[in-house]
């Protein structure tokens, strides 16, 4: 009976390795065997050298552009494995294109990715290594690659603003780097590249010839010993990669000591209840109602919540815990059916009055306290009604808002079930800046749920059809809800979100408490040097 209730969740979370280890392959096994008649190593490989023997190794980004590109052949993991690692004992950020994807070419996910990883290591202070091995912007798609804020060349501002915040950034050349991207190495710390396979250039060989009339091979223009020996641009050179690597743990092993934002941490206990429980506790499907603190329970050590105002505003459960050691402020959506104190009935997953209240209260004191901060989702939304609406429900999400857009604190965002519409940005989603954010195989996100944003999209299609003076039977209209609410549900999927890094990445609900305290870890590097203020807003 009990494997029963574990079974779907077990079949999302192995549903998920699935399409992971298909996205592990990158550009497929022909291309990884071309990687390796050239004596190169993969870029799972590369960073499998560099990191600490078995030190955890959390990938950013692993679904990036999954299910998109399909016309130009894919972009698994978006061209570039990324993520959070330990080098010689230090937490780092690593990048690393993959060249058996497109040869490594940045597609548009490909830069937001990046952008991303350097907004992690800005944020906490954390050293990058990059190891470069691309052919610069995907030529196909260069309108929505290069030009705009926030594409290509955003990467090399950021270099800028990390090498001034006095952020460590080394890049490895193991491969091509050319045009416009051959100013990531130089506008790093230090330049490394391995002989006969790494090469920087402006223009390549084929280019200078049409451009100048030059002949010339890769290596006497851009090549290891080129720019180590005559433009200087490069400092160091070795005839393999792992020799390459070695002398990356090198440098990073002498970074000295970081700084500390001064989180309380003590020694860590495990939980007292088993996370195996989380995969029946919660339904893959998020229609069951749950005790959301018996979740938290399976996460926080030796299962002990401290729980703030737990007679107030029950919709949202806030309080203090520990998650291996380190000390956080928890705001979590209720999913059971809760009492007010009226004695009404309150539906789980919806954020009333009191509850928004209470959730604004708790993020100031965790601010005043410097606590970091974790989210967990599981929302449906603001309650609406008239009743809400004059109880000034907009004015007390406002409040709420305003309270998680103003923390100082390090947010961190799981998305255990549904996140939903206002609910979103009331529980710290992407939008509002949080660490790092994470989904569970069952999240969902989308401005509504599927059943509702199915029957609201008939209506106006339907509306719309009547207008024009057509007649639709009651057989196609239930057709047409089919195909609008299979479109709708699939875009509200935990892997369209991921693919699109509006999540980190999707996580086994075992992981989680494991996941959080690396986040944690990393956000301890990073001072609190921002006054905490909240601004103006209706009381």
């Amino acid at each position: 009976m009990e494997q029963k209730t574990i079974a779907p969740l077990h079949e999302l979370v192995d549903k998920t390795n699935a399409l992971l280890e298909k996205i592990h392959e990158g550009g497929g096994k022909k291309a990884i065997a071309k990687q390796k008649e050239k004596g190169k190593l993969t870029a799972r490989e590369r960073i499998a050298y560099l990191l600490d023997k078995g030190t955890p190794f959390v990938e950013i980004g692993a679904f990036a552009g999954y299910g998109m590109y399909e016309e130009h052949g894919g972009c698994p993991a978006g061209g570039t494995v990324a993520g959070l690692g330990y080098v010689s004992g230090r937490q780092c950020v690593i990048v690393a294109n993959d060249q058996t994807v497109k040869a490594g070419a940045w597609f548009p996910i490909t830069g937001k990715k990046n952008l991303r990883l350097q907004e992690i290591a800005l944020q906490n202070h954390l050293p990058v290594v990059y190891l470069v091995d691309s052919a610069g912007v995907y030529l196909p798609m260069q309108d929505e690659i290069f030009p705009d804020k926030e594409h290509f060349g955003r990467i090399f501002y950021n270099n800028a603003q990390m090498s001034a915040a006095g952020i460590v950034q080394i890049a490895a050349v193991m491969g091509a780097c050319v045009a416009g991207g051959a100013y990531l190495p130089i506008m790093s710390d230090e330049t490394l590249m391995v002989e006969g396979a790494g090469s920087i250039f402006l223009a390549g060989p084929y280019l200078v010839k049409a451009a100048v009339g030059e002949d010339i091979d890769t290596e006497t223009l851009g090549g290891a010993v080129t720019h180590t020996e005559i433009s200087g641009i490069a400092d160091y050179k070795f005839k393999t990669e792992e020799e390459c690597l070695d002398q990356v743990k090198k440098i990073i092993g002498k970074i000295g000591a970081p700084k500390s934002a001064g989180f309380d941490r003590v020694k860590a206990e495990a939980p007292a209840l088993p996370a195996k429980d989380l995969y029946s506790l919660v339904s893959p499907d998020n229609s069951r109602p749950y005790d959301m603190v018996e979740l938290i329970k399976r996460i926080v050590d030796s299962s002990e919540f401290d729980e703030f105002k737990k007679d107030y505003g029950k919709t949202i459960v806030c309080g203090t815990a520990r998650i291996d050691g380190w000390a956080v402020g928890i705001v979590a959506n209720q999913r059971k059916i809760v009492k007010n104190k009226k004695g009404e009935m309150q539906m789980g997953g919806v954020i009333y009055n009191d509850s928004a209240d209470k959730a604004a209260r708790f993020i100031l004191n965790c601010n005043q306290k410097r606590i970091p901060l974790v989210f967990l989702q599981d929302v449906t939304g603001f309650m609406v009604g008239s009743r809400s609406e004059h109880a000034g429900i907009i004015k007390d999400g406002a409040k709420l808002v305003n309270a998680v857009a103003n923390s100082v604190v390090p947010k961190i965002t799981i998305v255990v079930g549904n996140s939903y519409g206002a609910g979103n940005y009331a529980m710290c989603g992407k939008a509002y800046d949080p660490r790092f954010i994470y989904a569970w195989p069952g999240a969902r996100i989308a401005v509504m749920g599927g059943e509702q944003a199915a029957k609201t999209l008939l209506q106006i299609q339907v509306a719309g059809l009547k207008a024009r003076g057509e007649v639709i039977t009651p057989e196609a209209e239930a057709e047409l809800l089919q195909r609008i609410k299979g479109r709708y549900e699939q875009q509200t999927s935990p892997y369209y979100a991921a693919a699109r890094l509006w999540v980190d990445a999707i996580i086994d609900p075992a992981d989680t408490r494991r996941i959080i305290s690396e986040s944690l870890y990393a956000a301890q590097q990073a001072p609190i040097e921002k006054e905490f203020k909240i601004g103006v807003f209706q009381v």
